[in-house]
């Protein structure tokens, strides 16, 4: 089992990075690829929403360049954490994370992460787990940062009538 750990600072309030993680419309894929599309929206605070998301995996996977998990999000605490259950491919595996955000005041955030990754198979297991997590995981820090700064700037571009 794969136990991954990272933390970022971002430049907005934990409501604001709260909004851009919890927004249920519809997304553009992000310039690493990753794509979301929420499948079912969970009750008023987002308990029990599920989502369906796509990001790059290894070519060796013979799946294209393209892995797949389905998750849904638990434990939720608004404007605070949440945590997350999936089922992933194309090395077929379950992962579980945990998301918090902590207030560093003056209106930045820090966003601590957590996942847990496991695959299926005792072979796939032992021979290619660690590799394929590491790939997946990789840049998880920086391309964080940069897509909820890039969020936080929107919205607020838009409340001050920006574009």
């Amino acid at each position: 089992m794969q136990d991954h750990q990272f933390h970022v600072d971002v430049e907005g309030t934990p409501a604001e990075v709260w909004k851009l993680f919890w927004y249920r419309g519809p997304r553009p894929p992000t310039a690493s690829g990753v794509t979301i599309e929420i499948l079912h929206p969970g009750d008023e605070v987002g308990e029990g929403l599920i989502r369906h998301c796509t990001f790059r995996v290894p070519r060796y996977l013979l799946s294209g360049g393209v892995g797949r998990s389905w998750e849904w999000l638990t434990e939720v605490r608004p404007v605070e954490s949440w945590k997350y259950d999936a089922i992933g491919k194309p090395l077929w595996s379950r992962a579980e994370g945990w998301t918090r955000l902590e207030d560093l005041g003056e209106g930045r955030t820090r966003i601590h992460f957590r996942e847990t990754y496991e695959a299926f198979n005792p072979l796939a297991r032992l021979l290619l787990e660690k590799r394929v997590h590491r790939f997946i995981s990789k840049d998880n820090d920086r391309l964080i940062g940069e897509a909820i700064n890039g969020g936080i700037a929107q919205l607020r571009a838009r409340r001050a009538g920006g574009p």
